[in-house]
């Protein structure tokens, strides 16, 4: 398969699916400003030092979590404020979750990115909302979605005049707490749009720990070097400075410390597939 035309402007100077991989990081919810801020601060420098374009990533409601009982947000209004604040003192842009339509117009005043969740792919509403934003969307693929039909999630957001969009790898599920990923699945998805690996949450294990997710962080660096082999063109990490004190998906967290070395790492792996992306048996 050939390499993809296709671009995603974020900002002036962050475009996926350009000659420089970005990066999707931080939290995997707004907890605290000073959290999100220490977390920003450190992983914008490793990302300047390896060579990524960075975007800062939290998510302003976790309205998918296992049990009601779990940490779901500091509020609607404190966390885009968190994210306001974040995005301005470390001059980068945003991306967070939305979840319904109404959500969409609000949401868009704050950030750069609108993510729509893998489960909420299909939910034509919340694209079309996300779409006329103007604002660039990023869009999960289903853990139930063959990776050629992500290509009708697609075409729901181009319909709305807006051609700015991506779509997530985060692995299939086969049910029994484990996602499995299918390296195919992203150069299928890179004819469409450009294509962004989620590590972090290729490792989770749904409902794992009965009323919460588990995870095997341990699998990371594997899947994410194989990931990045495949010449894709951006990837997606939650981080956090103490996973075990997390208050959303600590086991699959990478350790904020590890971050340096692990986007060295990755961008290693990310220049070898470059290479050879091109290369075809056909």
């Amino acid at each position: 398969m050939n390499r993809t035309t296709h671009t995603m402007t974020i900002r002036e100077g962050v475009v996926l699916g350009a000659e420089k991989p970005v990066l999707f990081s931080g939290p995997c919810a707004v907890e605290s400003f000073d959290i999100c801020l220490e977390i920003g601060t450190k992983v914008k420098a490793w990302a300047e030092q390896h060579g990524f374009s960075y975007v800062f990533k939290a998510s302003f409601d976790k309205a998918n979590r296992t049990s009601s009982q779990s940490f779901r947000s500091i509020g609607m209004d404190a966390s885009l404020e968190v994210l306001q604040r974040v995005g301005k003192a470390l001059d980068v842009p945003l991306v967070t979750d939305i979840h319904e339509s109404h959500q969409a117009a609000e949401v868009a005043e704050v950030v750069d990115v609108l993510q729509i969740p893998a489960f909420l792919c299909r939910q034509t509403d919340l694209l079309l909302a996300a779409g006329q934003t103007g604002k660039a969307v990023k869009i999960k693929r289903g853990q139930f979605m063959a990776p050629e039909d992500m290509n009708y999630a697609v075409s729901k957001v181009r319909s709305t005049g807006n051609s700015h969009v991506c779509l997530t790898e985060r692995g299939f599920t086969l049910g029994y707490h484990n996602l499995v990923v299918d390296m195919r699945g992203l150069p299928i998805m890179r004819q469409f749009a450009p294509v962004v690996f989620d590590i972090t949450h290729s490792v989770q294990q749904p409902g794992g720990q009965g009323g919460s997710s588990g995870g095997q962080r341990e699998f990371a660096p594997i899947l994410a070097r194989a990931a990045a082999a495949t010449g894709i063109d951006g990837f997606f990490i939650e981080t956090h400075p103490d996973p075990s004190k997390a208050l959303s998906d600590g086991p699959n967290l990478i350790p904020l410390a590890k971050m340096g070395d692990f986007l060295g790492m990755l961008k290693s792996a990310w220049e070898l597939g470059r290479t050879y992306q091109d290369f075809s048996v056909e």
